[in-house]
């Protein structure tokens, strides 16, 4: 795939997305993943661009949601299912989730998740918790000391580091003056000096910069941690199920990755030479002090005896007396010594550095000897140092090959978990999965989702997916107001969007057809000009009269201009629409003994939604579930009656005769 193809991507936009991700293959991966963040990160690109973008990179347009109406409601619908979503990860990925034109694939996945659920639904929680920690993966954006020293330009990496290019007649010895270097190809020095990587080739980017290898899983250690529990996970389970199965499969070739992540900061002798360096010179100190310390408390405790002639011989050769002194004091000195000496050779043990000889340059005082204690420091810095670069080289070629595929299993993992989240929704919801059909929709006991309050269910069916009864392709749904006809238009509209989606829908059961596009024209907000009104007309009879299969639900088009003349233009609409064999209608109207009298037919099916009645706090009393074939009664015609009925004299004769007129106009020509 070629970015600058896509609709709306030029040449430089598409040039801007592949340097930000620093390649086209990794801009694709990342857009698929719905990264929504790090696209809107692209200077010119809004959050709402970069989600159209990546439904694109995702072959989801979104042509399905026909109309503004119908992309509101998939968004409400999103809103809820992703509150379940266990981090924001998955939130962004699941805004990809359209309509799709084959949900044979995400029907068998939500199957699998919810089957799951239903069987093991603290394991499913557990997951869902791990999920937590999940993250799209990033590198760190800090640039490195490191200077890279190449014959060719490598410019990918002048973002990350200085590259230089050697210039004739530049040898290693003129970059000794950099501290981190990484020579590539001829030239290179036999003997590297401390900090430098030498490769024989760029093929393996990883060693190029390692300090970069090895921070992007350092910095992605949170999320890798779910990738390392998975799996040991998988070591220990069990478990035998289509969708458990599948989560282990992510993690293949991964095997080794919670050791090798282990030994990230853990770095063996190296940890002792940089405590040992740190301790040394306040360590040779301490000896000191304590070597004197000893030989003067052990000398407290001396005694010589000597004879008269001694005495006078020491008066007469004090080198002889000396020479005595030393005699005597030379097992205290030597041991204490020997006692100190053996304390450094202890602490340098496992840094492969050993303790000269002879540490002290004068034994009474006793000192240590500064000259032997640099030669050890400085053994230890350059031990140290080749040992860091050698560490980092070695972590560098373990962990360079797997980051790749962490990076595929991260993305997984986030797709992965939209499912689990599609089942918790769908447990807590009450939601099944529908059957897929040819034509029409149906559901039983089906409540709408997002009222905020506990839903009367309803069934309804139009279209061959309907009941014997009820398989007319189009309706006319009339009722009181307030009685619930938007919210079931709303309800059928939820339930289609979902079951393209190829997510469950909230009902006991239900058959969608399936179709092209779902138009949902909304109610109008008053009558329109002559200008609006001629557009409205235009873009109405375009839908009606389109033989692409479709699910049209239409909220009081008569709204648009006056009641008459609405009426025999939603006659015309209602006749053309009927005239596409693929096409189903419900229209919600106030109109319906008029339009039914526009058509001239007296076939056409009505359905209401009744109002009993009013409780006693002037609440309407409704039966939610359409009766098939029935003009219901309006509000106004009930608050009419009941003002019959507590009112009197000429204020009662008054409404009496305005009940008569809605009795005469729901007769039927």
């Amino acid at each position: 795939m070629v970015l600058s193809t896509l609709p709306g991507v030029g040449e430089r936009l598409a040039q801007k997305i592949t340097d930000h991700f620093g390649g086209e293959s990794e801009a694709i991966a990342s857009l698929k993943s719905g990264d929504i963040a790090r696209i809107a990160e692209i200077d010119g690109v809004s959050p709402k661009r970069a989600l159209s973008l990546a439904r694109m990179v995702a072959g989801q347009s979104g042509s399905f949601l026909a109309t503004k109406e119908a992309e509101r409601l998939h968004r409400s619908l999103l809103q809820d299912i992703v509150s379940f979503a266990s981090c924001a990860a998955t939130r962004e990925r699941m805004q990809l989730l359209m309509p799709v034109d084959n949900p044979a694939e995400r029907r068998l996945k939500v199957s699998h998740a919810m089957n799951y659920a239903q069987k093991n639904a603290e394991n499913l929680n557990t997951l869902s918790k791990l999920f937590h920690n999940l993250r799209q993966t990033r590198f760190n954006s800090e640039r490195y000391e490191r200077v890279v020293v190449c014959k060719e330009p490598l410019e990918t990496f002048k973002k990350w580091c200085r590259v230089l290019q050697p210039g004739e007649g530049e040898t290693w010895k003129d970059y000794t003056v950099f501290k981190s270097v990484t020579w590539i190809g001829s030239g290179a020095p036999a003997d590297s000096p401390d900090g430098w990587v030498v490769l024989p080739n760029a093929d393996n980017t990883e060693l190029i910069l390692p300090e970069r290898t090895i921070d992007w899983f350092r910095h992605n250690i949170r999320t890798l941690s779910v990738l390392t529990d998975l799996v040991q996970m998988k070591r220990t389970s069990t478990e035998k199920h289509p969708f458990i199965n599948e989560l282990y499969e992510l993690v293949v070739g991964l095997e080794q990755l919670p050791e090798i992540l282990m030994s990230i900061d853990d770095q063996g002798d190296l940890d002792i030479m940089a405590d040992v360096k740190d301790r040394l010179w306040k360590t040779a100190k301490s000896l000191e002090e304590q070597v004197n310390t000893e030989v003067a408390q052990a000398m407290d405790d001396a005694k010589m005896d000597l004879s008269g002639a001694e005495l006078l011989e020491a008066l007469s050769d004090g080198a002889a007396f000396q020479r005595k002194l030393q005699e005597a004091t030379k097992d205290v000195i030597t041991e204490a010594m020997e006692k100190a000496k053996q304390t450094v050779v202890q602490m340098l043990e496992g840094t492969g550095v050993r303790c000269p000889y002879d540490i002290f340059s004068s034994q009474w005082p006793a000192k240590i000897n500064r000259k032997t204690l640099d030669e050890i420091d400085h053994a230890l810095e350059t031990k140290l140092k080749t040992g860091e670069i050698e560490h980092m080289l070695i972590l560098a070629k373990k962990l360079g090959p797997l980051r790749e595929r962490c990076e595929e299993a991260v993305r997984s993992l986030i797709g992965f978990d939209q499912w689990v989240c599609i089942a918790q929704w769908a447990i807590d919801r009450q939601c099944v999965m529908p059957d897929l059909v040819e034509h029409g929709i149906y559901i039983e006991q089906g409540r709408h989702l997002l009222l905020g309050c506990q839903p009367d269910p309803v069934t309804y069916g139009l279209g061959y997916a309907g009941d014997t009864e009820d398989q007319q392709s189009l309706a006319l749904l009339t009722g009181a107001n307030s009685g619930g006809k938007t919210t079931l238009l709303e309800l059928l509209a939820h339930t289609c969007i979902l079951a393209h989606m190829g997510l469950p829908v909230p009902a006991d059961s239900a058959r969608v057809g399936q179709v092209d596009a779902l138009h949902i024209l909304a109610k109008a907000g008053g009558t329109q000009s002559a200008g609006a009104l001629e557009q409205t007309l235009v873009e109405l009879a375009n839908v009606v009269s389109d033989p692409t299969p479709k699910l049209i639900l239409a909220d009081e088009l008569e709204a648009i201009t006056e009641p008459g003349a609405g009426a025999r233009i939603i006659a015309g609409m209602l006749l053309a629409a009927e005239a596409q064999d693929d096409t189903t209608m419900m229209l919600v109207t106030h109109l319906a003994p008029a339009i039914i009298k526009a058509t001239g037919r007296d076939d056409l099916r009505v359905d209401g939604i009744e109002a009993t009645g009013l409780d006693a706090n002037l609440e309407l009393m409704v039966d939610r579930t359409p009766k098939r074939n029935h003009l219901a009664r309006s509000t106004p015609e009930l608050i009419v009656k009941r003002l019959v009925e507590r009112s009197e004299g000429h204020a009662q004769t008054l409404f009496r005769d305005i009940l008569m007129m809605f009795d005469e106009s729901t007769k039927t020509p």
